[in-house]
């Protein structure tokens, strides 16, 4: 089966087993992930917001635009890369998404995962990176790739996962953009495996 065909099981399960019918409820559809499927690279959010809900993608909206300007400035676009959420449905109001809705859709996350392995996870914000490096700050790990093992399906899996600060982040604190900046500059030494990794 083919990576695409797998996401778009793994798609199907999330629906057919209803996971979160509160958040389903109340959002427009289901966000999924979008992008390349055998991308080197993925990177994880926390949830879909009112555009991302409207559209049924991912980062659509100003957030979306700096990591565009992110990606260009090391040479990627959206066609290289595949993005996700840990969440999949709009959480009313934008609110933080409840631990107990990033634990339901957590092993479709790690399906995705499995399914496209990628060569680098980056996690955008402390939601997001709290569900690969459990009990650590951002404000002290952005920025600094860790390697992880992982169980998917009985497999176990070694991921490298680069936390960086959430996008929007940047829209409201303009010395946090050139830190995702400088960050995020790491990216490609990461995919070429050019990069030494501290466990």
């Amino acid at each position: 089966m083919s990576t695409a065909s797998t996401l778009d099981q793994i798609k199907a399960d999330i629906l057919n087993k209803n996971i979160c019918p509160e958040l389903a409820k109340q959002a427009t559809q289901l966000v999924f992930g979008s992008g390349n499927p055998n991308a080197d690279v993925v990177f994880i959010g926390e949830a879909p917001g009112k555009n991302e809900d409207l559209k049924g993608e991912p980062f659509v909206g100003a957030s979306g635009r700096f990591l565009d300007e992110m990606l260009a400035s090391v040479g990627l676009d959206r066609s290289d890369i595949y993005i996700t959420n840990i969440v999949k449905y709009r959480p009313p109001n934008n609110r933080d998404p409840l631990p107990v809705e990033k634990q339901a859709f957590l092993p479709y996350l790690y399906a995705q995962l499995a399914a496209i392995k990628p060569k680098v996870i980056v996690t955008l914000g402390r939601h997001s990176t709290n569900c690969f490096l459990p009990g650590l700050q951002i404000s002290q790990i952005h920025g600094q790739p860790k390697r992880i093992r992982v169980k998917v399906h009985g497999t176990e899996l070694t991921w490298v996962i680069l936390p960086l600060y959430h996008p929007a982040a940047a829209l409201y604190n303009g010395s946090m953009r050139s830190t995702l900046l400088d960050d995020f500059a790491s990216v490609p030494a990461l995919i070429s495996n050019d990069y030494k990794i501290t466990l």
